[in-house]
């Protein structure tokens, strides 16, 4: 299978925005991929909630969703919405995070809502709460495909190592992190982080990410670090973005995965454990 990393610079405006987003598509269908994906947020970068809540939709009203569904049905290709920010029916009015895988008929197979937020404060200026207007999931999911069993993630999940083994055990042999990182975690820990999620899991690792500077008309400006990825399952780096918005292929193959996990069969090594006191218990 052919996959293609879509790497993007969206801005705050969802409708100026489908029109980038399907000319990506329909360039990753053009040089021959029969699964596409794309980053997360992909249907608005915002930091104004109050900008969200007039421009946003729900899943069922989503633009952005609905053009990548018919994208997909007419490519006949595999397609992952990264992520889109929906609006949802809880009470305090936050959003969802929300990953969609879509078949070749345009079928939503698929859901994962990003469990992690990103509530961090990166240096003085750069602070990040990422709950206050998104509320977390509490499901890890596990989607399958004729041509890999793919374990779904988003962003700052990468920094949980139990969520990707807990996939890779459950079967997933590729792993999705569809991204927006932050360009000083970026450039310290984003390779690294997702080699040793592809290197714990014998898993092929997947990451469209968003770049550059995002147009805001609305709220603080955003700048994201780029550098889509994809890693082996031994670990080695197939793939590099690099800054600019563009189309990433890489050849998957279920082989290597096998082959990877023959050689370390790390995932059937688990041995149970007690303590450390006040920390985690027996697995």
């Amino acid at each position: 299978m052919r996959a293609a990393l879509v790497q993007l610079s969206v801005s705050d405006d969802p409708q100026t925005n489908l029109g980038l987003v399907r000319d990506a598509v329909r360039q990753a269908v053009a040089g021959g991929a029969g699964f596409v994906l794309t980053p997360e947020v992909t249907n608005c970068v915002s930091s104004s909630r109050e900008h969200q809540q007039r421009v946003l939709s729900f899943e069922e009203d989503d633009p952005m969703l609905a053009m990548l569904r018919e994208e997909a049905a007419r490519a006949g290709i595999w397609l992952l919405a990264g992520s889109l920010v929906l609006k949802t029916h809880d009470t305090d009015g936050r959003f969802a995070n929300r990953s969609l895988l879509i078949d070749p008929a345009g079928a939503v197979v698929a859901r994962y809502d990003k469990i992690h937020m990103f509530d961090v404060q990166v240096s003085e200026t750069e602070i990040y709460r990422e709950s206050a207007g998104i509320r977390p999931g509490d499901r890890a999911v596990v989607a399958q495909t004729p041509f890999a069993t793919l374990g779904m993630s988003v962003c700052y999940d990468i920094r949980f190592p139990h969520l990707y083994r807990a996939l890779a055990q459950a079967g997933a042999q590729v792993l999705t992190v569809p991204a927006a990182f932050s360009t000083v975690t970026g450039a310290a820990h984003w390779e690294v982080l997702l080699r040793a999620r592809a290197i714990e899991t014998g898993c092929y690792v997947l990451a469209p990410a968003q770049t550059g500077n995002h147009p805001n008309a609305q709220g603080k400006p955003r700048a994201t670090w780029g550098h889509s990825m994809a890693v082996a399952p031994w670990g080695e780096v197939l793939v590099d973005g690099g800054t600019a918005p563009g189309i990433f292929f890489v050849d998957l193959d279920m082989a290597e995965v096998a082959r990877a996990r023959t050689r370390v069969p790390a995932l059937s090594h688990d041995r149970p454990y007690t303590g450390p006191e006040g920390g985690g218990g027996a697995q």
